[in-house]
């Protein structure tokens, strides 16, 4: 992806906001339906006693009033998030606030490129593991937070770490933290109400099975619930993977420097792994599953191997291949970046 369609990124990273936003409603009524159909089926909640159709209206006219519950709820979750989302992910990650005393080159790094673009300096924040990853966090300027792993400044040269810096920083111009952010939220309103369906249907051994309709009634609400949850899916993939590639071109636009950003990703590839939420998960610079096949099919990012594909074709770069590893090195030193 050219980095000369940022502005377009950006444009349709907007518009994906809106669909969110406006999509939400629409995912936790058919979660809902799908959840009372299967209560109806399993004998927790009544049923009319007469034909599949006339459960079916009996349920939805329930929405009338477990939609609005449901929505104030969230809205109440929403509001808590929206607050206290970055000290949620600071305790799922053991993410710490950093002073410019303390990392004063690495706070140098972002307040440069911050100052380039004419933005204020994020909140640099950091995790002390021998992974290499990187995120930015936050919803408004004045909350926007870069976070680095105490790895990824030990192996990363300070070309490679400015690279990844201005990556991070690109997400944060062009709102695709903001959105991934608030997916997150809704994402784990989601969970919960997902987690809600699962328990109903562990604990409805003990419900009463005597609706004639009660097979069809639970096969139709499973297909709602799933149907719902596929599409929460596909809107926080459509969300996240493109936007690795634009925040890449972002850091060549930044840096002028295609080889930084494919070296660092080189040094991150297989080395990135931070145990967190899948909601958090999907804000890191990288985040390959474990696995092969369907697994990766489904991965939140694209492979490396994509990324500096891209890069080599549309920045200018060169791959040095794999890299090998080798001896740590502060932010200031050249370490070779292949093997």
């Amino acid at each position: 992806m050219r980095a000369v369609g940022l502005q377009t990124h950006i444009w349709a990273n907007n518009t994906r906001s809106i669909l969110l936003l406006a999509g939400f409603p629409v995912l936790v009524v058919l979660i809902l339906y799908g959840a009372q159909l299967i209560l109806m089926g399993f004998g927790f909640l009544p049923g009319t006693g007469r034909g599949l159709g006339d459960d079916m209206a009996l349920a939805a006219s329930w929405l009338g009033w477990t939609v609005p519950t449901a929505l104030i709820i969230s809205a109440l979750w929403f509001t808590i998030a929206w607050f206290g989302n970055q000290a949620m992910i600071d305790a799922f990650t053991g993410a710490r606030k950093v002073e410019r005393r303390t990392e004063p080159e690495l706070y140098n790094l972002l307040e440069n490129l911050a100052i380039s673009r004419g933005l204020r300096t994020p909140t640099l924040r950091m995790i002390e593991t021998d992974s290499l990853n990187a995120f930015a966090t936050g919803l408004h300027e004045g909350q926007y937070s870069v976070t680095v792993t105490r790895g990824l400044v030990n192996a990363l040269t300070r070309d490679e770490l400015e690279a990844v810096l201005a990556h991070e920083l690109t997400h944060v111009i062009n709102k695709d933290v903001r959105t991934m952010v608030i997916a997150s939220i809704f994402a784990g309103i989601i969970s919960v109400i997902a987690e809600l369906v699962f328990r109903g249907l562990v604990y409805s051994r003990g419900g009463r099975r005597d609706n004639k309709n009660a097979g069809p009634l639970i096969l139709i609400g499973l297909a709602f619930a799933v149907i719902g949850f596929v599409l929460a899916f596909v809107i926080r993939m459509m969300l996240s993977r493109t936007r690795e590639f634009v925040a890449d071109a972002g850091a060549v636009e930044l840096t002028r420097n295609p080889d930084a950003m494919i070296s660092a990703l080189r040094k991150i590839e297989g080395r990135s792994s931070i145990k967190g939420p899948d909601e958090v998960q999907q804000l890191f610079l990288d985040n390959q599953p474990d696995g092969v096949g369907l697994e990766g099919l489904f991965a939140s990012h694209p492979p490396i191997q994509k990324r500096v594909d891209a890069l080599v074709k549309f920045g200018g770069g060169r791959d040095p291949g794999p890299w090998a590893g080798g001896a740590p090195s502060a932010y200031g030193a050249s370490v070779p970046a292949a093997g």
